[in-house]
């Protein structure tokens, strides 16, 4: 694997850099300090920006934090002591055993980011990203979604007490998360367009001033986000002595893809971890909304925006990633890749996962879909420790969830009709 790049070494860090914290474009490397303006992207090159810190904070610093569990355990880590919190974090790495036997690796885990507050990892960024439309003074809170982020940013704004609009593709989200969304009593209006259209939409109200964008883009987001990584590896380590040898996980907009691999490059700067102990991020895409496989494939620099998109994994059906700058390098400097899987290996992955008890929607199950195919052709060896992550609970996409199980058997209400029923 090639030597990570460190996390801030070489910028200059801008004098009004609040608290040791700054905003560093990845692209050209220009630097701003994180508050006194509102931005999401770069001012000279419109490239994305990543949050640095001075300080880079090793497992000492985590050791040492006022709060115990979840996401801000890791405030040495972040912009701040705490968040708006309901709280979240602390989700459990499941064993697996018979999806790992069938798989035929040395060790799985499946981190179930289910089990956070709104049922999705979302709600990591969001108690660091309304935290920050906090502090910057904002009265309206604003996303494009394909539901997990509508039904996060809806509660942590509802706990602020700040307006929240969401931007929604008509008929293309599960009825589980546009109904979390409402009842948070967050404005929802639906467009006659996909995900990657809503997004377009949100950005020009944000460049107006009507509304702070919490969408991925906005890099306090993945500072949340990151804390993924620091659990699994806290607890894998816990386990069994070492890291894990790779990340599977589902590519939508590529945040997590792009945070886990800010979090391992600032363990590395820390001195926390060899670069040789970095996991390796392998990314996995529905075969209809797969444009970073595309690009990892064919070796391309850039995405290409798929503008037709469609799979029933409701979560990752975005077709121009908008992390993708920061995902590609995650993915090709720990060594890992990217795959598509189809819509009905995707299902059957989901089953699998809930014969092991670990209830996810659809695209959740794409990580565990993508570890199989990847295995098939050899790509994963046997003798990999790997974790699994899963994004969003069963309960969110309820239909998909109906629909990959079994029928109900009908029987007169008597004991002997329901033992002739089964």
């Amino acid at each position: 694997m090639a030597e990570l790049p460190l996390v801030g070494e070489s910028e200059a860090v801008p004098s009004a850099a609040d608290d040791g914290t700054w905003l560093a474009c990845v692209a050209c490397g220009s630097t701003f300090s994180p508050f006194d303006d509102i931005r999401y992207t770069c001012d000279d090159c419109d490239g994305l920006l990543e949050v640095r810190y001075d300080d880079h904070p090793d497992w000492g610093d985590f050791e040492a934090s006022p709060t115990d569990r979840g996401v801000w355990r890791y405030a040495d880590a972040l912009p701040f002591e705490k968040g708006v919190s309901l709280p979240e974090g602390d989700t459990p790495l499941h064993r697996v055993p018979r999806i790992r036997e069938d798989a035929g690796v040395n060790r799985l885990r499946v981190k179930h980011e289910g089990m956070n507050p709104t049922g999705s990892f979302k709600d990591r960024g969001m108690t660091v990203g309304v935290r920050v439309a906090q502090e910057v003074g904002v009265d309206r809170l604003a996303c494009a979604s394909t539901g997990n982020t509508s039904a996060a940013l809806a509660a942590y704004g509802a706990r602020a007490g700040l307006e929240t609009l969401v931007l929604l593709p008509q008929g293309k989200v599960a009825a589980g998360k546009v109904a979390q969304a409402s009842l948070h009593d967050a404005r929802i209006v639906e467009l006659d367009g996909n995900f990657d259209d809503c997004l377009d939409v949100v950005q020009e109200l944000a460049g107006r001033g009507e509304a702070y964008l919490l969408n991925s883009l906005n890099p306090f987001r993945l500072e949340g986000q990151k804390t993924i990584g620091f659990e699994i590896l806290e607890r894998f380590y816990a386990d069994n002595g070492k890291y894990p040898d790779r990340i599977v996980l589902p590519v939508g907009n590529a945040g997590n893809t792009s945070a886990l691999y800010k979090a391992f490059r600032e363990l590395v700067a820390a001195g926390a971890m060899e670069p040789s102990e970095v996991p390796s991020l392998t990314g996995v895409q529905a075969a209809g909304a797969a444009p970073l496989v595309e690009a990892v494939t064919e070796g391309n620099d850039e995405i290409r925006r798929w503008p037709d998109v469609e799979t029933r994994a409701t979560a990752i059906r975005i077709g121009n990633p908008v992390n993708a700058p920061k995902a590609l390098p995650g993915v090709r400097e720990t060594g890992g890749t990217a795959v598509a899987v189809e819509d009905d290996a995707i299902t059957e992955a989901q089953r699998a996962l809930a014969r092991e008890g670990v209830g996810v929607e659809p695209a959740s199950a794409a990580s565990v879909a993508g570890l199989k195919k990847l295995r098939d052709h050899g790509t994963i060896g046997a003798d990999e420790d790997v974790v699994c992550l899963t994004t969003g609970h069963l309960l969110k996409d309820p239909d998909a969830a109906y629909e990959a199980g079994g029928e109900p058997v009908p029987a007169d209400a008597t004991a002997d009709a329901v033992l002739n029923a089964l």
